[in-house]
């Protein structure tokens, strides 16, 4: 069980003004009893409904300026919640977030915010560890990308407008941000230090899932959520760049139905509801998504008979 990492790396940051706040989304397990040896920590049990109302469940019972929530399977490093509120109190921002270990099938660790292509063109801005964001340039990111999972940052409590979707299957940290950054302008910044530890298992909600998996839950029906959520807040640039997400995963789920499941009925079904939003977005996508799905399994059958 790796909760109890969790709970220690939260209980021995260098700032100590915290609260420390435990959730238990309706295990079976002997969290309670694990979470007693801990007389600092809050513990509340709420029956299984997810990790949004889990993160909405501490929320209620959080007294701080500053929210951070940080899944049972990560671990932060000392000094995370130090440098993230330092920066966040002194220049009255809305969120920051921290750069992180992650780890990897060949067992080493990925520096993972220095290999986002979403981020690469603000590097340049970067001033003693930090990297800002004026609310141009945050609302521009998060519309394409979410470079921060949730135990990734530190939110101002005034900034969360309702809280973590609980209709999102994957991306309720992404929509939370999204409502705060579309409702108001935002200031944020982000430090490419690595200020903590995210360990990869099959319980992961983004990274533990099969990419089709991800494909179906992320790009398709939590884009199309968020589109519909947020249709009288986007511009029409931002709500084009959401649906052709939208469209560009249903053309590559439409590709694993076909090339990985041989189900040709539902892969003419996500096809058509491409179509049915951007004719000529949809016929670009196919020949790209299908050619290179298929270079993929051709490559993998050669590679499968050379071991033969």
């Amino acid at each position: 069980m790796k909760l109890p990492d969790a709970i220690e790396s939260a209980l021995n940051q260098t700032y100590q003004n915290i609260q420390v706040i435990v959730v238990d989304d309706g295990s079976i397990d002997r969290t309670a009893d694990l979470v007693k040896k801990y007389p600092r920590v809050e513990y509340y049990y709420k029956k299984n409904g997810g990790q949004a109302s889990a993160r909405n469940e501490g929320l209620k019972h959080a007294k701080g300026t500053f929210i951070a929530s940080l899944d049972s399977d990560d671990v932060w490093y000392p000094d995370f919640l130090k440098n993230c509120v330092e920066k966040l109190d002194t220049e009255e921002l809305d969120f920051v977030f921290a750069n992180w270990d992650q780890d990897s099938k060949g067992g080493k660790t990925w520096d993972f915010l220095n290999n986002d292509p979403f981020l690469k063109p603000f590097m340049s801005k970067e001033k003693n560890g930090w990297i800002d964001l004026n609310s141009k340039e945050v609302r521009e990111l998060y519309i394409r990308s979410c470079p921060s999972p949730s135990s990734s940052l530190v939110i101002r409590r005034t900034s969360i407008v309702e809280g973590w979707d609980e209709e999102m299957n994957i991306g309720d940290d992404w929509c939370m941000y999204l409502q705060a950054i579309l409702t108001k302008p935002c200031k944020v910044s982000f430090t490419l230090n690595k200020l903590w530890h995210k360990r990869i298992d099959e319980i992961n909600i983004y990274d533990g899932r099969k990419w089709s998996e991800v494909v179906e839950f992320l790009y398709i029906a939590d884009a199309k959520a968020k589109i519909i959520k947020f249709k009288d807040l986007l511009t029409p640039k931002e709500k084009k760049i959401l649906e052709e997400r939208y469209m560009a995963g249903l053309v590559e789920f439409a590709k694993h139905n076909l090339i990985r499941e041989l189900n040709v009925k539902h892969s003419l079904k996500l096809l058509i509801r491409a179509f049915a939003v951007n004719i000529p977005f949809t016929l670009r996508e196919i020949p790209k998504v299908f050619v290179k799905g298929l270079q993929g399994k051709m490559k993998a059958q050669q590679g499968s008979i050379t071991e033969s």
